[in-house]
């Protein structure tokens, strides 16, 4: 099978070394085929590299380039071409410094218009976080642990300390055509996903629309729950680690991961420009097609698997749906 086969070879590829983390010189904040490249690699070469977060601010805890999303990139991988998937093994990511943050409540989009009266004034302390912001709170995080705590404020009915599960907002290539949207909104190109299966270990599959598919990726998250419903992850640096297999000629239109235990379709649209159910018939609509091309289902059968064991994820509020299908029940028998 195409793709299974596609992984396998993946696998078994030598490994390319590199010594320290390479820092780009320059930060983007759009996913354009315009941006100077800012490095080549070879599929299959381990990468070792560091993000900023969303402030633009480094695993020294110094500001670095200015907030929005910084991107780390564009990567050019040798021999893609248009038309080609570009798959993202994410071998390492890590927080790598000792402090984080988030906003300070929920965004007023993820409850009741009538509810939003009732909400606290978003105002806690200026300058505590970022200076010129009265809007975020501070996160300890436990890089030996690998665990998050919320430094102020206190609450007297709950301790707020859980364990970290770190990912990358944004991943993504540079956008079809001339189209540079900004490391805001999601897309078929990837871009600020914010979904928290994009983990350590995990394989993001993306499609190529320029030579090189020029990758970027950026805005780390010690832990974030499904659907970002504050608006942030526990916002921080990163140290992350990764390679790339090329997938030739491949049929992919959205993003789509692949973990230990699923398949996942990403119907990426930016949030609030679609309905969500949009979102879920672009994830529904892709994995019927993976499951018929690379597993040969037939089209009643990718129907019926999607209908008893599928699981969907609201991966941002107003945005992006995924589709999970577990993989156990594809393995060859």
């Amino acid at each position: 099978m195409a793709f299974r086969q596609s992984l396998l070879l993946f696998a078994a590829l030598p490994l390319l070394a590199q010594t320290g983390p390479w820092v780009p010189a320059q930060y983007y904040r759009t996913f354009s085929h315009s941006h100077a490249v800012a490095r080549r690699i070879q599929p299959g070469e381990v990468v070792s590299t560091r993000t900023v977060d969303s402030s633009g601010v480094d695993f020294k805890g110094e500001t670095v380039t200015t907030p929005g999303n910084p991107l780390t990139g564009p990567f050019y991988v040798e021999g893609a071409a248009p038309g080609d998937a570009l798959l993202v093994k994410l071998r390492k990511v890590r927080m790598n410094r000792k402090s984080g943050y988030t906003g300070y409540r929920l965004g007023t989009y993820s409850v009741l218009p009538e509810y939003v009266e009732s909400f606290y004034p978003n105002h806690y302390k200026m300058d505590l976080v970022r200076k010129g912001r009265d809007a975020a709170v501070p996160w300890d995080l436990d890089l030996e642990r690998n665990t998050v705590k919320l430094r102020e404020p206190v609450s007297t009915k709950i301790r707020l300390e859980f364990p970290a599960r770190p990912m990358l907002g944004c991943i993504g290539v540079a956008a079809a055509g001339d189209f540079a949207p900004t490391s805001g909104p999601a897309g078929p190109y990837g871009g600020n996903l914010d979904y928290n299966e994009i983990v350590e270990g995990a394989t993001v599959i993306l499609p190529v629309y320029h030579p090189g598919g020029l990758l970027f990726m950026g805005d780390g998250h010690a832990l974030m729950a499904d659907g970002e419903p504050i608006g942030t992850g526990i916002e921080t640096s990163m140290d992350v680690e990764f390679s790339v297999e090329l997938k030739k000629a491949a049929k992919v239109t959205i993003p789509r991961v692949v973990n230990t235990d699923y398949l996942i379709s990403v119907g990426a649209q930016a949030e609030f420009v679609s309905a969500l159910n949009q979102g879920l018939q672009m994830a529904t609509t892709d994995m019927v097609k993976w499951l018929i091309d690379d597993y040969q289902l037939e089209p009643w059968a990718a129907h019926q698997l999607i209908g008893a064991v599928g699981k969907y994820d609201v991966v941002t509020v107003a945005g992006t749906v995924a589709l999970r299908v577990p993989k156990k029940y594809l393995e060859a028998k």
